[in-house]
């Protein structure tokens, strides 16, 4: 693997700035640095794909491979066409009067024609002991599009009074019929989802008052002192999304906080583009692929132009 950097200011005018060095940003550098452009990533190093474990749906990967070493194949694909990755957060973006964008990284400016936002979103972590441990041994996951498959015929639990809770409870439901959704209060359910739950055969425990990290999972306690072990918890808790920057440059974004994009992935400001979770997708890897390569080809294109 060739080194990266970590001085930004060495650089001149850049054909694009990618910013988040995930499965999104990085397939979006390769794609532009195969189109032969003169462009950096900045990456903060806190891609949400550092939590997978295993994944198994990732195309490609028969035998599955752990977030951490996609990032790092993915990294490598990229470093090998020399494109600069600087390890460091982008902390402002602003749109200087020649319709460039300016972005301070650290110390140092990095200017550039275009951006490309891949920044992503970061999931609401519920307050449980041992969350690392867990996710690690697969008793607490996050995504069930991603490994649904691998809690089939399993005892299962989500966490959230929310629509989108009893939703995901209900997705689960694809692959086994023991779903349960545990709130600490009835009181906390939002309209509708004790009646969903019911019509759909989904157990609600309302009086959840501990949860314990075990071997085998965790362990729920209820105000009744009654206990029950589940093999596997999805919090369902919605994420923060990382659009600050967006935000920043008065960029469209819709009522949860995504932003939004045309068919070629631009933002509403010209010049900006986004790629990955932090658009309102289906949040998967091989999506952000997609639109990383869609919005590639577009600065691409535009530049050529």
């Amino acid at each position: 693997m060739k080194p990266t950097t970590e001085n930004a200011d060495q650089y001149p005018l850049l054909d694009c700035l990618i910013v988040g060095g995930g499965p999104a940003g990085l397939v979006a550098a390769t794609y532009l640095a195969r189109f032969r452009r003169r462009i950096a990533v900045a990456d903060a190093g806190d891609s949400r794909a550092h939590q997978i474990p295993m994944s198994y749906n990732c195309p490609g990967f028969p035998d599955g491979i752990a977030g951490p070493d996609l990032l790092e194949r993915l990294s490598d694909q990229v470093t090998r066409y020399n494109v600069p990755i600087i390890r460091k957060p982008v902390d402002a973006l602003t749109r200087v009067n020649n319709g460039t964008f300016s972005a301070r990284i650290g110390d140092d400016t990095v200017y550039a024609r275009h951006v490309i936002l891949a920044i992503g979103v970061v999931d609401i972590a519920p307050q449980l002991p041992e969350i690392g441990e867990a996710i690690a041994r697969g008793s607490l996951r996050l995504c069930p599009v991603c490994d649904g498959y691998e809690v089939s015929n399993r005892k299962v639990a989500v966490i959230g009074a929310s629509r989108h809770a009893i939703e995901e409870a209900s997705f689960l439901k694809t692959f086994t019929k023991d779903v349960t959704l545990l709130v600490n209060d009835r009181d906390d359910l939002e309209p509708g989802v004790f009646e969903f739950a019911s019509e759909r055969d989904i157990a609600v425990v309302c009086d959840v008052e501990d949860m314990l990290a075990t071997r085998e999972g965790y362990e729920v306690v209820r105000a009744t002192q009654e206990r029950t072990l589940f093999d596997v918890v999805y919090p369902a808790l919605a994420c923060s999304i990382r659009s600050e920057l967006a935000e920043s440059l008065l960029i469209e974004l819709d009522d949860m906080g995504h932003i939004v994009v045309d068919s070629h992935q631009e933002t509403s400001m010209s010049g900006v583009f986004a790629a990955g979770d932090v658009v309102h997708s289906l949040n998967q890897i091989a999506v952000a692929y997609g639109q990383a390569a869609t919005a590639a080809t577009a600065v691409h294109n535009r530049l050529r132009g």
